[in-house]
């Protein structure tokens, strides 16, 4: 793979410092932070001689590492969680502990804040670009600076290698701000159309859209109206509540969810594969009617003509939502109309929609955190063939916060790329499923119901609806019924260890509309704690209708446990590679040409370039975006240095749960990736984007807690 970046340089200035092993002490981190996710590499590794003279077979059994006994050694001193209460990183890579933070005031810290931006430090993005004090608009009313020699004068140094956006037509977006300036082209005209930094990505939020949004006022016709049909819009959590709570009453005691005699009537139809309505639903004729009373207090307005209905649903939101000096024409929305009966009769029929063939592709599962756009990017230069963003919860997309549209962009290399939302009740993830498919390009949109996260479940969301199938029911149905791109869902086995309900509802998941469904082959209890349950994701895609797709989740590591799933089930469509891709993104390669890859440690440098690249090129090549990547980097690190070369290991290939002991690799910057400091993996980061900030510190942001409590399995 091939990169703008030069870093010879960079790496010949830690040659020496790679020389000797690398035993620095870990950073200090908070009591939390010391369970930092390692996903059975977090216990203890073998540190006793008696252990490491144990034959490869008796490692196995206790799922330590078969490492060749020539490259082990022992392992390096660690610091007390006791005394790892903060810790600051100093210019020779030492921690030094027990540094207490000053604790500020949030009005403190917004003046500070404040008077940070006016720093010289803080230049205006647009005087940057155009190397002109003058460019601003704002005037002297910007919140930046516009002092350009004190800028230059205090700018530091530019760091080694070419700008990012050198491969692109027109001057780098970031002008005298990048860190790469010095390598700008000189014929370049600053004055011309500035090409876009993210030229290639698309699904942005747009400003009048986040506007409405942030007052309010988006208005969800297609939404509302399947909602309305569905007996869903504006009903009380209540309301939701009390049906959750009839819905225990029919759960047997293996979890599987009991024929109920008014399963068809509480407030639900099947109206996807049928027009004849069902008792207790409400019909079209009575909607438009207007004789069910709702809880809407809202005027029901009169339907229009399918033309003008038409042609609101044909046309763009803003062309109906905004007057010419933007302001909002409610009176002229469609929101509380309904589709004449000519048009209800045209519902989409799930063979009608939309599909992707999922078979024997490679899906690169949605990863929080570290399964960014240039993380994505690198996957697919290696192999993957579908794509997913980062979930994104529905409540924060219709609340328009910038940091959660960021999850839904999309490079232009994602030919099959999906995005992920989460939310607990149907009109929340009907209203984003409608403004997704209404602002964004995508093929698919899956839906989260397994993310066993505490502040998902707690809500309601993530794996907290394997406990309600009839709210699972109702959010498939609402989804399901207002875009015409497949809508998937990804769940885990079951909420509770040892109470699977997904086999009883597999087929039903079919039926409400989801065109495929991703299973995680643990439950929400166990977290990581133990393998995962390949034997009931196979049981599933068995019961599962050929109309389903079905792909499994869970220690996929190597290409041989891929053939191994696809071949014990036939009937299972693929896999989807999760943590498998963060240890070893060339897993993807790996699988495609059917081998084992002993990648040396500089291939595995030259793809850390490219993302480094890859993040310039989103994030941006100015301070704050050199920081971003490096924060991202580290992150990813924290994963990465889980592999063992195969060429060190007496049996092969590497299992995703095996503890890897402390070893020795074939050259210093192998050792160095191996290590499991975050000093070392800041080090790397260094030898990438230069030297860290003063006073930088790092802790990996997840962690598993798979075994700090009882109630994880």
């Amino acid at each position: 793979m091939s990169t703008e970046l030069d870093l010879t340089s960079n790496e010949s200035k830690f040659t020496n410092t790679l020389s000797t092993p690398t035993e620095q002490p870990s950073p200090a981190m908070d009591e939390a932070s010391m369970e930092v996710e390692t996903n059975l590499s977090s216990t203890q590794t073998p540190s006793n001689p008696i252990e490491i003279q144990l034959s490869p077979e008796e490692l196995i059994a206790k799922s330590i590492a078969p490492v060749k006994r020539e490259y082990l050694r022992p392992p390096p001193p660690r610091p007390t969680p006791s005394s790892s209460n903060g810790g600051v990183i100093t210019e020779n890579n030492s921690i030094s502990f027990n540094v207490a933070k000053e604790k500020k005031s949030k009005r403190q810290a917004k003046r500070e804040r404040q008077q940070e931006k006016k720093s010289a430090l803080h230049i205006c993005p647009e005087v940057a670009k155009a190397s002109d004090a003058s460019a601003c608009r704002y005037g002297g009313n910007c919140r930046y600076s516009h002092d350009l020699e004190a800028y230059q004068a205090q700018k530091p140094a530019d760091l080694e290698g070419n700008c990012p956006f050198l491969i692109y037509e027109g001057p780098c977006p970031y002008g005298l701000a990048c860190r790469y300036s010095g390598t700008h082209r000189v014929d370049v005209n600053v004055n011309a159309s500035i090409v876009q930094k993210k030229s290639s990505e698309v699904n942005g939020l747009n400003k009048d859209v986040q506007k409405l949004l942030w007052k309010n006022k988006m208005k969800f016709p297609k939404a509302d109206t399947h909602l309305k049909l569905l007996g869903l819009l504006d009903k009380s959590k209540k309301k939701m509540t009390e049906v959750d709570e009839e819905e225990a009453d029919h759960v047997t005691s293996n979890g599987s969810h009991a024929p109920c005699e008014n399963d068809g009537g509480e407030a639900v139809c099947d109206y996807l594969n049928s027009n004849e309505g069902f008792p207790g639903v409400p019909t079209e004729e009575g909607l438009l009617n207007d004789s069910i009373v709702t809880d809407d207090p809202r005027p029901t307005k009169k339907a229009k003509n399918p033309v003008d209905e038409n042609s609101c649903y044909g046309t763009s939101v803003l062309e109906k939502g905004l007057e010419e000096n933007g302001s909002h024409i409610e009176s002229e929305t469609a929101s509380d109309t309904f589709l004449p009966e000519t048009d209800l009769s045209l519902k989409l029929n799930p063979r009608e929609k939309k599909l992707i063939d999922f078979r024997g592709k490679m899906y690169l599962a949605p990863l929080t955190t570290v399964g960014n756009l240039p993380f994505r990017r690198l996957c697919k230069v290696l192999g993957a063939d579908i794509t997913c963003g980062e979930m994104a919860m529905c409540t924060n997309l219709l609340q328009g916060q910038a940091s959660e549209w960021a999850l839904l962009r999309r490079h232009s290399s994602e030919d099959i790329f999906g995005v992920q939302i989460c939310g607990a009740y149907p009109d929340t993830v009907a209203r984003a499923v409608e403004l997704v498919d209404r602002e964004c390009d995508v093929d698919f949109i899956d839906i989260n119901m397994g993310c066993p996260i505490d502040i998902v479940v707690n809500k309601g969301a993530g794996s907290a609806l394997l406990t309600k199938p009839m709210r699972i029911k109702n959010v498939i149905q609402a989804a399901f019924a207002i875009v015409d791109k497949p809508i998937t869902v990804k769940v885990r086995t079951a909420y509770f260890e040892g109470r699977n309900r997904i086999d009883s509802l597999i087929t039903d998941i079919s039926n409400w509309g989801a065109s495929a469904v991703t299973i995680h082959g643990r439950s929400r209890q166990q977290r990581y704690s133990k393998l995962a349950d390949w034997d009931y994701i196979n049981q599933c895609a068995t019961k599962a209708p050929d109309t389903l797709h079905v792909l499994g989740n869970g220690d996929v590591y190597s290409y041989l446990d891929w053939n191994q799933h696809i071949s014990d089930c036939p009937k299972l469509s693929a896999c989807m590679i999760a943590r498998g891709s963060l240890i070893k993104p060339w897993i993807f390669t790996e699988i495609k040409e059917q081998r084992h890859w002993d990648i040396t440690s500089g291939e595995r440098l030259n793809i850390l370039k490219d993302f480094v690249q890859f993040g310039l090129e989103h994030w941006g090549s100015d301070t704050k975006g050199i920081g971003t990547t490096r924060h991202f980097l580290l992150e990813w690190l924290s994963y990465m240095y889980r592999y063992i070369p195969v060429g060190l290991l007496d049996v092969i290939p590497q299992k995703l749960n095996w503890r890897s002991p402390t070893y020795v690799g074939r050259d210093d910057l192998e050792t160095l990736m191996a290590s499991d400091s975050a000093v070392d993996w800041i080090r790397i980061s260094e030898m990438l984007l230069g030297k860290v900030p003063e006073s930088f510190t790092f802790a990996p942001k997840h962690k598993s807690n798979a075994y700090d409590k009882a109630e994880n399995g």
